[in-house]
This record gives structure tokens, sequence and C-alpha cells, in this order.
């Protein structure tokens, strides 16, 4: 059990880490043919990973209150922030009016809202055999993409072409991941990186916002036949990345393992620093083919930081809305403020 726990602890640490580089790397791919191409590899699997492992969890929806439960832990959250992006880009983009939607998510935020819906949806979903349950998402996630009007609105688009994933990691099981994170396994998920890292320099016109899920074909520019075809293809490109991913999860415990609890506060804080690195006059500076160490240090230092205990004793009251992280900060500060001040006296 602890191995498991230290499994997943792990895997979405790191998972964390390739949002918030992915987000830095952002900025560069129109000027960088490698950046875009580690890019679009990234996002082969990283957010598609992250569903799945909450799909893992998501194992409660019986339970008295649960709805009420997941609200709080979700939708207040997004609430929140929605809000204080609103004013941020106010700020950051020196709008001419404050706009606030909360219909519409910010950037990032959409994941909040859609993991809420993923979890009203398991409702119906898991009183269904996994080969139908999972074949009617996919023709759901295959067809939401011919209606023009869902796109990020209530993140409706995302919601159904992610739900597939969601709903495999429901259906996993702990001896699923055992195969896995076998060493045989992991020789044909080095492989399928490898594949895919050269397949989209051999292709560098694949498009990245197909990997994101959040536009009708129509937007693609993509005939209704052709569209389906291509988001069947990278269903079946994203299974096998975000398999291959987790054959080289680590599964003992590490200085991060117990930092991989904390990646809700790295996701709803990463990108006041990543928005604000985008539109100031540092990202200038990173044209050199070190561009990519930078940034991948810059994106680990981030993430080290955002889940550190300090930060999310002081972000819990707004992302959790609890207060128990920060009355154990302030507590520990004020016994380590007092040894300070005896040891200053007694000398």
């Amino acid at each position: 059990m602890k191995q498991r726990n230290y499994y997943f602890d792990n895997a979405k640490f790191i998972l964390i880490f390739f949002v918030v580089f992915g987000h830095l790397l952002r900025t560069f791919i129109e000027d960088n043919e490698i950046i875009y191409t580690i890019y679009k590899v990234i996002y082969t699997f990283h957010m598609p990973a992250f569903i799945l492992v909450s799909g893992f969890f998501a194992r409660g929806f019986n339970e008295k209150g649960y709805i009420a439960k997941i609200a709080k832990k979700l939708i207040l959250p997004y609430l929140i922030f929605q809000l204080i992006y609103s004013v941020y880009y106010f700020y950051l983009y020196d709008k001419s009016h404050l706009t606030v939607d909360p219909l519409n998510p910010h950037w990032s935020l959409w994941f909040l809202i859609s993991l809420f819906f993923w979890n009203i949806m398991l409702i119906g979903f898991s009183r269904l055999s996994p080969g139908i349950g999972l074949s009617i998402s996919l023709l759901l996630g295959l067809g939401v993409g011919y209606l023009d009007w869902v796109s990020n609105y209530l993140s409706l688009s995302r919601t159904f072409v992610f739900f597939p994933m969601f709903l495999l990691g429901y259906h996993l099981t702990k001896d699923h991941v055992k195969k896995v994170t076998k060493p045989g396994f992991r020789i044909l998920a080095l492989v399928s990186f490898l594949i895919v890292f050269v397949g989209f320099t051999l292709y560098p016109t694949i498009d990245y916002k197909w990997l994101l899920g959040s536009k009708p074909y129509s937007a693609m520019d993509s005939a209704a036949g052709t569209g389906m075809l291509i988001r069947l293809g990278l269903y079946g490109l994203s299974t096998i990345m975000v398999f291959s991913f987790l054959a080289f999860v680590p599964k003992g415990q590490y200085f991060f393992t117990k930092l991989g609890k904390h990646t809700l506060y790295v996701y709803l804080l990463h990108g006041f620093f990543v928005r604000t690195f985008r539109e100031s006059d540092a990202a200038s500076y990173f044209q050199d083919p070190e561009t990519l160490l930078f940034l991948a240090g810059i994106a680990l230092a981030l993430t080290l930081v955002l889940s550190s205990g300090f930060i999310t004793a002081i972000a819990q009251p707004i992302i959790e809305l609890k207060l128990s992280r920060f009355i154990k900060v302030k507590y520990r500060t004020a016994a380590l403020y007092k040894l300070f001040r005896k040891k200053m006296l007694s000398n």
C-alpha cells in the first residue's frame, strides 16, 4: 500500500512539473522547432495522465454528501480563482474594463470544472460495464467535435473529450499498474517516446491545438470526417503515451514524494508566474540552445516552491478553505521565535 501511495505521489509531482514546464515552453514554440516538438510530446501525456490518475482515485461517488463535498473542493476554488485571475489579467494586460465571467474558465482553471463534471458523470457511467462505458464516452468525445457552439464555455469541450481517460483511470486496478511498471514494458515505453518525438520532428505541421481538446473540428479548419479520425488517432496516441509515462514513474520514497499531495496548489498558483514571465522582457533572454535546461530548472524550482509547506500553508485558506496548515506554521514560527529570543537574551 505504501509503495502504491509513493508511486502515485511521485507520478503527480512529476506530472505537475511537466505542466509548469510545458506552460513555460509555450512562449518559445514559434521560434524553436525543437522546443515545439518537445512541447507537443509533453502535451500527448501530461494532462491525460493527470486525468487518468484522478479517475483512479475517484471512488467515493456513492457516499452521502459526495456532490457537496466535491463542489466545495473544486467549484468554490474555481470561482475564487476565476475572480482572482480576472483581476490579475486586468492589471497584466491593462484592459479598459474588468470582466468576470464564471462560465468561461480562465486558462488552466478548466481542469477544476471538468473534474467536477467527470465525478458527476461517473455516477452514471460506473453502472455500465467497462467496455460499454468507455465506448459511449469515446463516442461522446468524438461527437462533441461536431458541435460548433461547444468550446471553452463551462469547459464543455474538454470535459467530453478527456472523459474517456478519466473513466479509464477509474477502471484501472493495482494489478494493471504493476504490469505497466515491469522492465519489459519500460523498453516499449522508451521506444514509444522516441517514435513520437521523431514523428513530430518529421511532421512539424501537426497543430498542437489538437492536443488541447478545447475546440470543435470546424475551428481546427478540418473536415468533419477528418477531424473525427484525427481525434480518434490522438486518443490512441495519448493512451500509449500515458502508460509509457507511468512505466517510468519510480515507486520509492524521495525528497519530492510528499509534495505530490500538493499538486493543486502548484496548478492554481503557477499561472501568475508563467503569465508574468510571458509578458516580461525576461523571456527575450532565453533564446540560446541552453533555453530548455534553464526553463526546466525554473519549472522544477517553481514546482518545489509552490508545493512547499510554507506556500501551501499560506494558500490553504483560499484553495481548501481551511486553516490547518496555516495554524501549524503559525505555531511553529512562534515557537522558533521564542527559542531565538531566549538564546539572544541568554547571550
